[in-house]
């Protein structure tokens, strides 16, 4: 574990590939808002928002220094990150940026597998997290999104104000959707957008 700048214990464990992942989301042109195909995670953020009944879904793409809202579901139905309240504030464009210690994608991301936070306050590593206080979350879903090369980009996740039993059903939906998802982006880099 690391110390944030302000003292306090930074959770997020060290992504020793951030190099290389933030490389490979630039070859595909992922990692910033910057054209109309991101409608399209908008689009599958409400999708995942729909399947699994949450509030809140996101698509986020992960670099070494913050996370990527590329799909966003809000309450307001909205895919404006000021939408998640204090947790956007000061991420500038729109809030589709957040810190690395905003969140568990980056655990998903680093650990390369799934994660199913039933109540994330029984879990002191992921208790003191930000966004429990800020926006209220109290449960959360997410899975890699792991590409051909092998790296993963970022996680597709489920989040809710309110404890939720997930249970294996709602492992294999995110797993599921991640891996739909990895499909889209192999497409997409193989029509050569974004190269």
């Amino acid at each position: 574990m690391t110390l944030h700048a302000d003292g306090r214990m930074l959770l997020t464990p060290v992504d020793r590939d951030a190099f290389v992942r933030t490389q490979r989301l630039r070859t595909l042109g992922l990692g910033e808002r910057g054209d109309a195909s991101f409608d399209n995670f908008d689009a599958f953020a409400d999708r995942v928002a729909e399947v699994t009944e949450v509030p809140f879904s996101m698509v986020n793409f992960i670099d070494g220094n913050r996370q990527f809202h590329a799909g966003l579901h809000t309450p307001a139905g909205m895919h404006r990150g000021f939408d998640l309240g204090a947790t956007a504030a000061g991420s500038g464009r729109g809030g589709r940026y957040v810190a690395l210690d905003r969140g568990y994608c980056p655990h998903v991301v680093v650990r390369r597998k799934a994660l199913v936070l039933e109540d994330v306050c029984d879990y002191p590593r992921f208790a003191g997290n930000p966004v429990v206080d800020e926006i209220g979350i109290r449960s959360y879903l997410g899975a890699p999104l792991i590409d051909r090369t092998g790296i993963a980009l970022g996680a597709v996740c489920a989040v809710d104000t309110v404890p939720r039993p997930w249970g294996r059903a709602g492992l294999d939906t995110i797993k599921s959707l991640a891996q739909e998802l990895v499909g889209h982006i192999q497409r997409r880099e193989d029509k050569g957008i974004g190269i």
